[in-house]
């Protein structure tokens, strides 16, 4: 008797947070994503396990990651606009591109550095002319660091020490 009540209870707040939602979605705007047409050129990123394959199409348009807009995909990293504006300041060719980009693996941190990573060789492949000022700024390098392989013997991580007797 008792399991059936706590289902119903869980099921009265499952109903009643359904509600909040969809008075939150209406206020919201829904905003188009306009996808660039055209030529492009392509560069890939990649930062720990993330991969990011990214287009730059030589007109003004949307930032997509994922079929989202950047700002939105990527809301929750801090400063990340900054971050991912970096190599377009660093060219002066802010506004020039419209860009695309399909990004997966690893968290919303290693996926930034990976979208970077990608558009600075996609701005290289462009123009080489451009790579020196990219260089420079530290944007062309992979970021080769990676979660450390955990051993045998160890409790599961890489380097954790067992717990030894105290007498």
């Amino acid at each position: 008797m008792q399991h059936k009540t706590q289902i119903s209870n869980i099921v009265k707040r499952a109903k009643k947070s359904e509600k909040g939602n969809h008075r939150n979605e209406a206020l919201k705007p829904v905003k188009s994503i306009k996808y660039p047409e055209g030529e492009y050129i392509e560069g890939i990123g990649r930062r720990k396990v993330a991969t990011a394959r990214v287009r730059i199409y030589k007109s003004s348009g949307d930032f997509i990651v994922n079929d989202n807009l950047v700002s939105d995909y990527f809301a929750d990293v801090p400063q990340a606009e900054k971050l991912y504006k970096e190599p377009f300041v660093v060219t002066k060719t802010e506004g020039e591109f419209a860009v695309t980009a399909v990004i997966s693996g690893s968290g919303k941190s290693a996926q930034l550095g990976a979208l970077i990573h990608g558009l600075s060789r996609a701005l290289e492949k462009y123009n080489p002319e451009l790579r020196p000022f990219l260089k420079e700024s530290d944007l062309l390098s992979r970021d080769d660091r990676m979660k450390e392989t955990r051993k045998p013997g160890r409790g599961g991580k890489a380097r954790r020490k067992r717990q030894s007797p105290k007498r």
